[in-house]
C-alpha cells in the first residue's frame, strides 16, 4: 500500500510522520540514483548532465512530481531522467550500459548503508525515545533503495536494465529501441497497476534485502515485519 494511501486512511499525527519519512525516502532515493547517473557519464566522457545542472543533491533539480506522486501511491516511479549524450563517449553503447548501471548500484549501496546503521542502532540505540523512528527511516529507506535499483533493471526501455542489455544488440535494433522509449515506459506503468509485477518484484525485493541484511548481521525479520 502506497505512502499517501496509508496516510488517507491514518490522519493522526503518526500517520503524517509516516507519510514524510516515505517521502523523504523517495526524494533521497531518486536524486541519488539520478546524480549516479550523471557523476559517471562526466566520468566517462559526457558533460551533459554537468551543463544542465544535474550533479547535484538538490532534489528538486531531479524529481518528477508525476513519478513521485506513483511512487507514493502505489510503489513504482520515477525521477527526471538525467540528459546524456551517447556521442561523447568513447564507446557509446558501452558508456551508455555503465551510466545506466550506476544508478541500481548506488541504490543497492546506499541500501547496505542503511541497513549497516540500523544494525547501529539496534544494538547502541534502542530504549531511547528517538531509535524506533530512526530505525524505521532507516529500514524504509533501505526497502526503497532496493525497491528502485530492482525495478530499474528490468530490461524494458526506459530502464536501466535495458540501457545494459542493448549494449550487446546490433546498431539497428539498439536504434529501434531508443526510439520507442516514450511508448514502452507506458506499458511499464500498466503493467505496474494491473499488479502483474508486484510478486515477482517483492520476491527479488525481498531476496536482495535478506541477503543484504545476512551481511550486515542485521536481522531480516524486522524487515518482514514492517514491509514484506
Amino acid at each position: 500500500m502506497g505512502a499517501l494511501t496509508e496516510f488517507s486512511n491514518h490522519m493522526d499525527w503518526q500517520g503524517m510522520l509516516m507519510f514524510l519519512m516515505s517521502a523523504v525516502a523517495c526524494l533521497i532515493c531518486l536524486t541519488i540514483h539520478e546524480l549516479s547517473h550523471g557523476l559517471i557519464a562526466r566520468q566517462l566522457g559526457d558533460p551533459t548532465a554537468k551543463v544542465n545542472g544535474r550533479l547535484t543533491l538538490n532534489p528538486l533539480a531531479h524529481i518528477d512530481w508525476v513519478g513521485l506522486f506513483l511512487l507514493l501511491t502505489v510503489g513504482v516511479g520515477w525521477a527526471k531522467p538525467v540528459p546524456v549524450d551517447m556521442r561523447n563517449f568513447r564507446n557509446p553503447k558501452a558508456g551508455m550500459a555503465a551510466t545506466a548501471l550506476a544508478g541500481p548500484i548506488s541504490n543497492f549501496l546506499l541500501a547496505l548503508v542503511c541497513i549497516c546503521l540500523g544494525g547501529f542502532v539496534l544494538r547502541d540505540g534502542m530504549g531511547r525515545a528517538w531509535s524506533a523512528y530512526v530505525l524505521l527511516f532507516l529500514c524504509q529507506l533501505a526497502v526503497l533503495n532496493v525497491g528502485l535499483g530492482v525495478f530499474n533493471l528490468i530490461p524494458i526501455p526506459p530502464l536501466d536494465g535495458s540501457r545494459v542489455v542493448s549494449a550487446f544488440l546490433p546498431d539497428r535494433a539498439y536504434l529501434w529501441l531508443m526510439k520507442r522509449e516514450r511508448f514502452l515506459i507506458v506499458a511499464v506503468v500498466l503493467l505496474a497497476w494491473s499488479g502483474l509485477l508486484g510478486g515477482p518484484l517483492e520476491a527479488a525485493i525481498a531476496w536482495v534485502m535478506k541477503a543484504m541484511c545476512h551481511v550486515a548481521g542485521f536481522p531480516f525479520a524486522i524487515m518482514e515485519f514492517y514491509f514484506f
